[in-house]
């Protein structure tokens, strides 16, 4: 990577500044609307959680050889 001259350090603490700036507005309005959506609808049936990192996935189904006709 090379080295950033000083007009591309300013920039980038400026953006870099903006951003923790508005993280805490924006966090509001991610949990807003996580409210929001659970009030609307709160079960979901096409809802399904993440996955761990850690678990590993289940076993893929086996597959059943086709027959030429």
């Amino acid at each position: 990577m090379s080295v950033l001259t000083a007009e591309q350090r300013r920039r980038r603490e400026l953006v870099e500044g903006g951003i923790r700036l508005a993280a805490p507005v924006l966090n509001l309005v991610l949990a807003a609307g996580e409210r929001v959506s659970r009030i609307v609808e709160p079960d979901d049936p096409e809802y399904y959680p993440p996955r761990a990192g850690d678990i590993e996935p289940p076993p893929a189904p086996e597959r059943k050889p086709r027959v030429s006709e």
